[in-house]
């Protein structure tokens, strides 16, 4: 039985089309995308898919488990009707202008309405594009478990994101270099099928503000604000202003959130940042495991950090630089952007600031909160400590005991025998300005533990316990998989009978690939 899905296409209807149909590499003139045909996959299997992105399109569990829908999420068959496609777009890439990318490895097959949301439905991994360049456009099993998981766990964090609707072998071999060492290996082949309101991103508008084509600059911004952003207006200067502050406040909120959960992006280039305010292209990310500011999961950033976990916020700011350049022959006035990227920063501090008030358990605004979070920033440096576990044991402290601080978070410490006596003199200082501060809120300690586990998650989605899906998955075990999944769709519940993944980073997994190191190869 063929899937009943309400189609409502816009992006392709109602956007100019590359007029050159045969899908060869090759520079892409005023056009917002071109259209091409997913390859279709030599055995596909369906791995899993969300029950909750099912039903946001207006499917069921049994129409997941039908050939029809496995056909569909793999690019074997075509939805009735529609026309795939892939966006062009360009994109700064760690600060340096790259020109054209586009979507070198994912086809969009259509846009779905369902309860008056529309959803744009694509694959990634489904083949070469006119935007794939030299790469095959094909993605690997490692890089799609990761991606699956992540997009899902991180909408059940309450941060802004993309979504996935299936995970499914291919069926086919991929080479891949995964350290970009030389040293190839075939891998399995993977798709994602990912789901979003809209896949624009910044470089978007920047490739045709870049070849001065200011007639199809003012088309998709157009469209972005009829289809998008419809509560500012009708297209005009005003709107297109405010369309920018928008998009700066979208932007600042979801990075915020990054910083909230400790989750590092690894690559933040202007092409991978979503117009939408969405965590979008999971590739080479990492979650913190000892707090540290200067990490970063990417392998190929490790030298200059341009995309550490401290910088997220101030990347942003530099990413917003390149929208507001880029949308300014529609505006042809900086002041009114110069002001919405100046108020930028001090938003932002206010924004973090009171995010970490949140995760500290404090209601009131004291002046004295920077100071206090500052020196509990540069103490959880001093010595490895699991960003994730301390705040979440931090909740079970009762402020007229803060003495026995170190019982409440020693298991958040990776060597808590080692740990220097200068840096507990720090650390008990800490608490006792820390206990002076609780006494001034009017929250129980109880009532401030459920206020602060509700911001505060037990789980996210380490790097290792995705390698370990990843590695049962490589041999035809998908259970972890399913675990992982149910598991982080409840992030901030106790969860006890799956206790077991609120542990710190295994010993094996401080160096292993896939835990430690990540590349952008998938």
């Amino acid at each position: 039985m063929a899937l009943i899905l309400n189609i409502s296409d816009r992006f392709n209807k109602e956007l100019p089309a590359d007029t050159i149909l045969e899908n060869t590499t090759r520079h892409v003139k005023e056009a917002c995308f071109s259209y091409v045909t997913p390859k279709i996959p030599g055995n596909p299997f369906l791995i899993h898919a969300s029950p909750e992105m099912l039903d946001n399109l207006g499917l069921s569990k049994e129409d997941s488990k039908t050939k029809d829908f496995l056909n569909v999420v793999t690019g074997a068959k075509l939805l009735k009707n529609t026309h795939p496609y892939a966006m062009c777009y360009g994109g700064h890439q760690f600060g340096n202008w790259a020109g054209q990318l586009g979507d070198g490895r994912a086809i969009n097959l259509a846009e779905i309405e369902h309860n008056s949301k529309q959803w744009a439905l694509q694959l990634k991994g489904v083949g070469e594009t006119p935007y794939s360049r030299s790469a095959d456009g094909l993605a690997v099993l490692r890089s799609s478990i990761r991606e699956y998981l992540c997009s899902e766990a991180m909408y059940h964090l309450g941060v802004p994101t993309t979504r996935a609707l299936s995970l499914s072998l291919s069926g086919d071999r991929v080479l891949r270099d995964v350290m970009y060492n030389g040293n190839p290996k075939y891998e399995k082949g993977a798709i994602v099928a990912r789901v979003a309101p809209s896949f624009l991103r910044f470089g978007s508008y920047e490739i045709f503000s870049a070849r001065g084509d200011k007639k199809t600059l003012k088309t998709l911004v157009d469209y972005t604000i009829k289809n998008h952003y419809s509560h500012l207006g009708k297209p005009s200067k005003d709107v297109y202003i405010a369309f920018m502050k928008e998009v700066a406040k979208r932007s600042m909120e979801m990075v915020i959130h990054w910083q909230r959960v400790g989750f590092v992006h690894g690559v933040m280039n202007t092409d991978n940042m979503s117009i939408l305010g969405l965590t979008i292209d999971y590739g080479p990310y990492g979650w913190l495991e000892g707090y540290d500011h200067d990490w970063t999961p990417n392998t190929t950033d490790s030298a200059h950090k341009r995309y550490r976990y401290g910088t997220q916020p101030q990347i942003v700011h530099w990413n917003l630089f390149q929208l507001a350049n880029a949308i300014y022959p529609l505006i042809d006035e900086a002041e009114p952007l110069e002001t919405i990227l100046n108020d930028y920063p001090k938003e932002a501090e206010a924004a973090y600031l009171n995010m970490l008030r949140s995760k500290l358990g404090l209601k009131k605004e004291d002046k004295k909160d920077i100071l206090l979070i500052e020196e509990l920033e540069n103490v959880l440096q001093l010595s490895e400590t699991d960003m994730t576990i301390f705040f979440r044991k931090l909740a079970n402290l009762k402020k007229a005991n803060t003495e026995d601080w170190m019982s409440v978070i020693e298991e958040a410490f990776y060597k808590p025998t080692e740990i220097l006596e200068t840096i507990k003199e720090r650390w008990k200082n800490w608490f006792k300005t820390y206990r002076e501060r609780l006494v001034v809120e009017s929250l129980t300690d109880d009532q401030r533990k459920i206020e602060m586990n509700k911001v505060n998650p037990k789980y996210v989605l380490r790097n290792y316990m995705a390698q370990l899906a990843i590695d049962a998955a490589n041999k035809r075990d998908y259970s972890i998989v399913n675990e992982l999944f149910n598991l982080l769709k409840k992030p901030y519940d106790e969860q006890s009978e799956l206790k077991k993944w609120f542990a710190k980073r295994p010993e094996w997994a401080r160096h292993k690939i896939g835990c430690s190191m990540l590349s952008c190869s998938s």
